[in-house]
């Protein structure tokens, strides 16, 4: 890949920026609308099934509307920018609350103490997240990354991992629910918690950096040197 020079991204259009404005705060929206659904859905058959795994997904569903809702108060204001701080410290946030209880309930699997139950309703609800989030993380990261917003982008980062979840969610049910283990969502689980707390640190570095967007889409070359 050819190394791109660093320096400020050349100014957008007003009308186009209303735009990609308008785009942000309909995806952050229905992100909102969609994980306040799945997180009633999964919170409430987890009960019925005793599954840790469909509590914990609901519980991930809740963070995502935490971290859609902090884009939402970013892009309600006229001037979002001077909101972009904030913003990207509540996203950061999100992220390292999820990797918390993401490594506490596989660790907590792992020894036996909790495992994941067959459950018809949350295979099918994480086999419909697996095939929304994606969509709904690319349209957001790609909308955010032409107006040049590092929150935006951070958020969609979350949304990704939402995704991610609902892969192991998926796959763990499966496993279980036809070879009876137990323990294999949790092996996954951890893995998207190292990923969690990784992007967690870079949103967390973002607002102080004077390229944000360029350290948290990992688009940064090796010549650009530290952000800050």
């Amino acid at each position: 890949m050819t190394a791109t020079t660093s320096g400020p991204a050349p100014a957008l259009d007003p009308v186009r920026k209303l735009i990609l404005q308008r785009r942000i705060r309909l995806v952050v929206a229905v992100t909102i609308t969609y994980n306040v659904i799945e997180a009633v859905i999964a919170l409430t058959a987890g009960t019925v099934a005793s599954s840790a795994a469909l509590i914990g997904f609901g519980l991930d569903s809740i963070v995502e509307v935490l971290s859609a809702a902090a884009i939402a108060w970013q892009f309600a204001a006229p001037d979002p920018e001077k909101r972009e701080k904030v913003a990207l410290r509540v996203v950061a946030y999100s992220f390292f609350g999820l990797a918390a209880y993401v490594i506490v309930d596989s660790c907590l699997s792992l020894f036996g103490l909790r495992e994941a139950e067959h459950s018809p309703v949350g295979i099918a609800l994480a086999a419909v997240s697996l095939a929304v989030m994606p969509v709904l993380s690319w349209f957001e990261r790609r909308t955010g990354r032409e107006l040049g917003s590092a929150s935006a982008v951070a958020d969609s980062k979350q949304t990704l991992i939402c995704s991610y979840l609902s892969a192991a969610l998926l796959a763990g049910l499966l496993l279980n629910s036809f070879l009876g283990w137990a323990w294999a969502d949790s092996i996954a689980a951890l893995v998207i918690a190292g990923f969690a707390i990784r992007e967690g640190a870079e949103a967390w570095k973002g607002d102080a950096c004077a390229v944000p967007i360029i350290a948290l889409t990992g688009e940064r070359t090796a010549d650009t040197g530290a952000c800050c």
